[in-house]
């Protein structure tokens, strides 16, 4: 029952990552019909041939790239659509499959390995796309506003290595329950693992440390952003600048902020959510062993929210290229680069700055 309290014998009961969910509480239709496996596998078809099609098409800009400005950003653009693919791939090949054949998880996976597993990858994959976000915001805000402050820009090799940082600490977040800090349990309406929103010490404290590091990520990309916008603004609308302008650096803020918005939508409501409720229950000290039916529904709803981030993000690269605007709106020219917004350089260091 979900009255009765831990004992020494519970790491070896399924309830360990299963008690958070009752899957026998008289929901049986609504689990049906929420739980649709052409919803699932729809979603999952969609996502995975956008951020395909949109890694084919980074790869075809990459290879006719000649600005150096503009590798950087490419490089960790193509780690976001790697990760948003890679995460719906995952995730897909667990959830689908337990749609059609409706298998018993505590039967199937007794230890919790396979529940383990998809917790983890909810969460890396989750918060991969939020930090390589604000990362991405980083380098352009250095890029636009110090543009000359580095001889060249960040080398391809540096790039992946930013893009390795963020998805071993990433890793390294995901693998912390694992370790005994929170637990990873299944979901309403059986589907799914992800942490567990219960009062006990290790699951809030891994709950707030996820939530609160995607908040602090959007809102860092927000302030990056809105300020290199603000920049390139300013910058643009000078007199003697005005018919100078470059629209590769327009042309990866549009995209920047069109990824800011849309992790803005689809995250937010979910973060803010998982912190309201592990406060809520703080009072209740562990008392609360099963996760209420409306908690339980309205996070299903957040997660499906999240979903469409990993379909929509690699929308905004493909359809906001110079060579996708330039049809619709013919007058768009390529012109010269940021640094000929700035005051006149010497000959020989604006060589430096602009050779690529």
């Amino acid at each position: 029952g979900d009255m009765e309290p831990p004992n020494s014998s519970a790491a070896a009961q399924p309830d360990v990552c299963f008690g958070v969910f009752n899957a026998s509480d008289g929901r049986s239709n609504a689990q049906k019909s929420i739980a649709s496996p052409w919803f699932s596998t729809a979603f999952g078809l969609i996502g995975l041939c956008s951020n395909l099609f949109a890694l084919c098409v980074l790869i075809s800009s990459s290879r006719q790239l000649s600005s150096r400005s503009r590798s950087p950003f490419l490089v960790f653009l193509c780690g976001l659509v790697v990760t948003d693919f890679m995460g719906l791939l995952v995730t897909a090949s667990v959830i689908i499959p337990y749609h059609f054949i409706k298998f018993v998880w505590a039967e199937v996976d007794p230890s919790c390995h396979l529940c383990n597993f998809l917790g983890f990858s909810m969460v890396f994959f989750g918060q991969c796309p939020l930090l390589l976000g604000a990362t991405m915001a980083g380098e352009r805000f250095f890029g636009i506003n110090h543009p000359f402050s580095r001889s060249t820009s960040i080398s391809k090799r540096r790039a992946w290595s930013i893009v390795g940082l963020v998805w071993g600490f990433s890793c390294a977040l995901g693998l912390l329950p694992v370790l005994g800090l929170g637990k990873y349990t299944l979901q309403y309406p059986g589907s799914w693992c992800f942490l567990t929103l219960l009062p006990d010490t290790g699951d809030v404290i891994f709950c707030l440390l996820f939530a609160l590091l995607g908040i602090f990520s959007v809102l860092l990309s927000f302030i990056f952003n809105t300020v290199s916008v603000v920049t390139l603004c300013r910058v643009y609308h000078d007199r003697e600048s005005v018919q100078r302008r470059r629209d590769s650096e327009v042309e990866m803020m549009v995209q920047l902020v069109g990824i800011m918005i849309i992790a803005t939508i689809c995250w937010m409501p979910l973060l803010i959510f998982i912190v309201q409720t592990v406060l809520q229950q703080l009072p209740a000290r562990g008392q609360i062993r099963m996760l209420p039916t409306e908690t339980q529904e309205m996070l299903l709803i957040y997660i499906r929210m999240v979903t469409w981030n990993q379909i929509l993000d690699p929308w905004v690269y493909i359809l906001f290229r110079r060579a996708v605007l330039q049809r619709v709106y013919p007058s768009l020219r390529p012109r010269p680069s940021i640094l000929s917004l700035y005051p006149v350089l010497n000959p020989s260091l604006r060589r430096k700055f602009t050779a690529g």
